[in-house]
């Protein structure tokens, strides 16, 4: 019987080992997702705030936000000074093509056109709109803003961002009382949102062209 009540203590892993192990994940990924825009950084940031939302530990939602913002400004800082290597490079750069082969060519004349009248809000903004970032990344590289100039937008942009994505999970927290069923409901509505916008310009250029 003193075996059998001691197993799950053994099973689960302690609170300080938990967070051991979740915030550098949760830095590590969502770095590269900034550096390669394939991690769905945006539904990692919602989950990691359910789990913080049901947490009784203080300071949790704290740090989430730090962490989360954190990387997202250091991935974007990398790769904005790796497009900026790439672009004063005889050669150019892997990574510049990899930024401009993820920004389609009207994307980022909207981006050009808006940066020219708007100058940073665009970039703060940029983020909070689903595949927006690379195009107005790409938009200040062909500016040839300095990486000081990219740093004092990107850096309100990333904790926007990160508040964002945040309260989306403190949302799907609050709706269910099981973490689980509110980091399933996060992680919908993150893709619900980034589908979204790509699928109405669709319809809307399918009925532009019948239209015409």
């Amino acid at each position: 019987m003193t075996w059998l009540a001691a197993a799950p203590a053994t099973v689960v892993p302690p609170e300080s080992t938990q967070q051991a192990i979740g915030y550098p994940s949760l830095f590590l990924l969502v770095l590269i997702g900034a550096l390669v825009p394939v991690v769905p950084t945006g539904a990692l940031v919602s989950s990691a705030a359910v789990v913080a939302f049901h947490h009784t530990a203080p300071f949790t939602m704290a740090l989430v936000f730090a962490t989360a913002s954190l990387a997202a400004f250091l991935g974007d800082m990398t790769l904005y000074w790796l497009g900026r290597r790439g672009m004063t490079s005889k050669n150019g750069s892997r990574w510049l093509e990899a930024i401009r082969s993820r920004a389609p060519q009207d994307r980022l004349e909207q981006s050009q056109a808006k940066l020219a009248d708007h100058d940073v809000a665009v970039l703060v903004l940029s983020r909070l709109v689903p595949a927006g970032r690379i195009p107005v990344m790409l938009a200040c590289l062909m500016a040839r803003w300095p990486v000081r100039r990219f740093a004092r937008g990107n850096a309100p942009a990333c904790l926007a961002w990160a508040a964002t994505y945040q309260m989306i999970g403190v949302l799907g927290g609050s709706l269910f009382p099981e973490p689980w069923q509110g980091v399933l409901a996060a992680v919908g509505l993150t893709v619900v949102l980034s589908v979204a916008p790509s699928v109405w310009r669709r319809v809307r250029g399918r009925a532009r062209g019948t239209r015409a």
